[in-house]
């Protein structure tokens, strides 16, 4: 099945290319088919997700994927949350967006967190039935950086039963945890079509 990614991460692209690789989905990043990015205003990450979706498959006519994710810290009031990859304003900067979180967590105890994801796909522009799958993956910030994979946030983010920051788990360990992960199983499993009677 050929998709339509909402979105021109190409860190993201490669994750989820990745996760959907083995199942026979080819996905196509929207920037390739000449999509512009779609407004996010909405306040909560499912009405991002939804709202980029039907943009991309209004532009091109094919099913859509999208997701929107970040990470929401406890201390913070669930903060930075839909606005995690512009935290610290524009141009985005992972490396701003970093220190602005240490600086707002400066003087917590409580560091506790969790990623997390929404995915939606539609079948087309107008889709009634949007399938839509989430994911969370908890964990807390750490006081510097470690580890040089991932991207975002993964260099700040514990995972305490591993004890390793996200930035320094394995790739495919870390697609099959984490919060995109888990969201991509959901997503999987209601896409299935159901066992013949």
């Amino acid at each position: 099945m050929k998709l339509v990614l909402a979105s021109n991460n190409a860190k993201k692209l490669a994750e989820l290319r990745a996760i959907l690789a083995p199942l026979g989905w080819t996905l196509v990043p929207q920037g390739e088919l000449g999509v512009p990015e779609a407004e996010e205003p909405h306040c909560t990450f499912i009405e991002n997700a939804l709202a980029k979706a039907r943009h991309a498959a209004a532009h091109t006519g094919l099913p859509a994927l999208a997701d929107d994710s970040g990470i929401c810290i406890d201390a913070l009031g669930g903060a930075p949350g839909v606005q995690s990859a512009r935290y610290a304003g524009e141009p985005k900067s992972d490396a701003r967006n970093n220190d602005k979180l240490l600086a707002a967590l400066a003087d917590r105890s409580d560091r506790h967190g969790h990623y997390y994801c929404v995915l939606v796909f539609v079948r087309a522009a107008d889709d009634p039935q949007p399938i839509i799958a989430e994911g969370e993956w908890h964990g807390e910030v750490l006081p510097a950086p470690r580890g040089t994979g991932g991207f975002g946030y993964d260099p700040l983010f514990l995972i305490p039963e591993l004890g390793l920051s996200v930035a320094e788990i394995a790739a495919d360990e870390k697609n099959r945890r984490s919060h995109r992960g888990q969201a991509l199983a959901r997503l999987v499993e209601r896409l299935r079509p159901p066992p013949a009677r």
